[in-house]
């Protein structure tokens, strides 16, 4: 049976008013400076939809969302789905996303976390790690490439 992970308590609790607010229509803005939007999946067993606050990387004029917890249950749904939505104030865009192979998952991680991001405790590697801890820790931290739905 695969390993079912779990956002850290303190960080479920924060979801709940986070949500709150980016559903009142707030352009919230997470640790780093990152954008903070709503997303919305439809759940692979349910088939209902599920959101869930979270925060996208943008490098090099690509969007890409990474899971810091893990494969938790936004990301397995993200894995079946494919698309989602994206909404920030009230803004609402339709996504693909495309689960990036190890190799390119390891360098978006490892140019993010040399570019700062606060959640690289999460990932258990630092800037000075090896290319190869990168390509460890995004077997276990999926990163999906977001493009607009055509």
């Amino acid at each position: 049976m695969a390993k079912t992970y779990h956002a850290p308590l303190f960080v479920r609790l924060a979801n709940v008013m986070t949500t709150t607010l980016l559903r009142a229509g707030f352009k919230l803005v997470g640790p780093g400076n990152y954008p903070m939007y709503l997303l919305t999946v439809r759940g692979r067993k349910s088939g209902q939809p599920r959101t869930v606050p979270i925060v996208t990387i943008e490098r090099n004029g690509k969007r890409y969302l990474a899971s810091p917890f893990g494969a938790v249950a936004w990301v397995r749904n993200l894995q079946a789905a494919g698309e989602a939505t994206l909404t920030r104030g009230r803004r609402v865009e339709r996504v693909n996303a495309r689960e990036l192979p190890l190799k390119e998952a390891a360098l978006v991680l490892q140019e993010d976390i040399k570019g700062g991001n606060p959640f690289a405790s999460y990932y258990q590697v630092n800037a000075e790690s090896s290319f190869e801890e990168f390509e460890r820790v995004a077997g276990k931290h999926p990163v999906f490439l977001l493009q607009g739905a055509m």
